[in-house]
């Protein structure tokens, strides 16, 4: 099927910026309701786009960790490609896409590592083989192949073989603080409702119509 021919008409829910919250996190965690009690698979999942130095953009799928009113939060290799750009450029966009809800949710901002005690105290609650896969995996770089990945997962198996798996220092978790969230909701004829917050002198937030 050509892609051009593929149609989809959104009319689920409408989005008035006279009812929405005050705070945008507010409105998130409505939504964020709605979304846990659809049963949506792998509801916090993620769009990352980063840039490097020169504005080179690359983007890919990570995982929620906890968000409040300070940020969105994520866990990553410092030394991935993600972390080598956030440390040259921290500027940073996050994309939610329930499509089940008809919704998403854009959060642009920057990123800012969390302390070592909230990022130990994630690591410590992970699976031991995803622990284990911390320090075995040197990630985005080229490595030789799949037994290589094998045989260095299986080495830091048996040198943690006693479970005492403390976080490496080279990974770690990232707060994305928001500087414009946009809510947007599928609506008839493409006329969707597309709400934004726009943070003003770092602290009152501006609730504003954009055009679909």
């Amino acid at each position: 099927m050509n892609p051009a021919d593929i149609r989809k008409v959104y009319a689920m829910h409408e989005l008035d910026e006279k009812e929405v919250m005050s705070s945008p996190f507010q409105q998130f965690n409505i939504w964020w309701d709605d979304v846990l009690k659809s049963y949506i698979d792998e509801p916090n999942a993620m769009m990352l786009a980063t840039a490097d130095a020169k504005g080179v953009v690359e983007a890919r799928t990570v995982l929620l960790k906890g968000f409040d009113e300070q940020g969105f939060v994520f866990f990553t290799n410092y030394h991935s490609t993600k972390g080598t750009h956030l440390a040259e450029n921290p500027h940073c966009s996050l994309l939610f896409f329930w499509k089940e809800l008809e919704r998403q949710v854009r959060i642009t901002g920057k990123a800012y590592k969390i302390s070592s005690e909230e990022t130990s105290s994630y690591f410590l609650s992970r699976p031991e083989g995803s622990r284990v896969g911390a320090w075995a995996s040197p990630q985005s770089k080229i490595v030789p192949d799949k037994k290589w990945l094998e045989d260095q997962f299986e080495f830091f198996t048996r040198k943690f073989s006693d479970g005492n798996i403390d976080c490496p220092a080279h990974w770690g978790g990232y707060r994305v603080v928001a500087e414009k969230i946009e809510f947007w909701q599928g609506r008839p004829n493409r006329m969707h409702d597309r709400i934004q917050y726009r943070r003003e002198n770092n602290e009152s937030w501006i609730i504003e119509r954009l055009a679909p």
